[in-house]
């Protein structure tokens, strides 16, 4: 398992590239975490060596995948590891295709729809523009989003900071969203062609390394794999 401190955001990107994922949050047993790895006084500070901001850039310069793509938790996956990922948790139909199978939510639907229309559209405009403006809607708004990430159908791509605001006030920076498969295109990622098979050796042979059989039981659990 890998245990040696990150520090800088460089070293965060090597050590993604090296495990294959990192979760932001502790995850799996005997698997590191970005927070884990990090010095605690670091995080929220704003500064080159924060690591919360850093899951945003991960994903804008295409080092990582980011989203909450297993157990409704925000993990980065590598850009090596993605495809495979992807693989794994998408549905072969389209979007269009799984919701008239019902296996999609008509919110879900109408973020992936919005979300396609305006790649890299800003949270707080998602929710404003596809109708989910009420109070009353942001449990069914948050749940769309999950569903779309569980399979791998959109990433959160960045953060984009709040427009408009008076002198003196302050607002957590919103999330962005798109396609993964745009992402994946804008990233020079190509998609995995193989087997769900070939993907998921593909991905135990890289994870393997560094983590313990009990790890590696919960994360084959949380990618569906058998």
């Amino acid at each position: 398992m890998i245990t040696e401190p990150i520090v800088t955001y460089e070293e965060a990107v090597q050590r993604i590239h090296t495990a294959g994922l990192l979760p932001l949050a502790p995850l799996f047993p005997d698997f590191p975490s970005l927070s884990s790895l990090t010095p605690s006084e670091n995080w929220h500070t704003d500064s080159p060596l924060d690591p919360w901001l850093w899951r945003s850039r991960l994903a804008e310069e295409g080092a990582a995948a980011y989203g909450k793509f297993v157990k409704k938790k925000a993990i980065l996956i590598s850009r090596e590891c993605f495809p495979w990922v992807h693989r794994l948790l998408s549905d072969s139909r389209t979007i269009q295709e799984q919701y008239d199978a019902g296996l999609l939510s008509r919110d879900a639907f109408k973020l992936y729809e919005r979300i396609e229309d305006q790649e890299g559209i800003d949270g707080r405009a998602l929710r404003a523009q596809a109708g989910f403006g009420a109070k009353e809607d942001k449990k069914a708004f948050d749940q769309g989003l999950l569903d779309l990430q569980s399979r791998t159908a959109i990433v959160i791509s960045g953060t984009k900071e709040k427009e408009g605001l008076a002198d003196g006030k302050v607002a957590w920076n919103s999330s962005s969203y798109e396609t993964a498969g745009h992402w994946m295109s804008r990233q020079g990622i190509e998609p995995f062609n193989g087997s769900i098979t070939e993907a998921r050796d593909l991905l135990l042979d890289k994870l393997v390394e560094h983590t313990s059989e009990a790890g590696l039981v919960k994360i084959k659990k949380a990618f569906g794999i058998v």
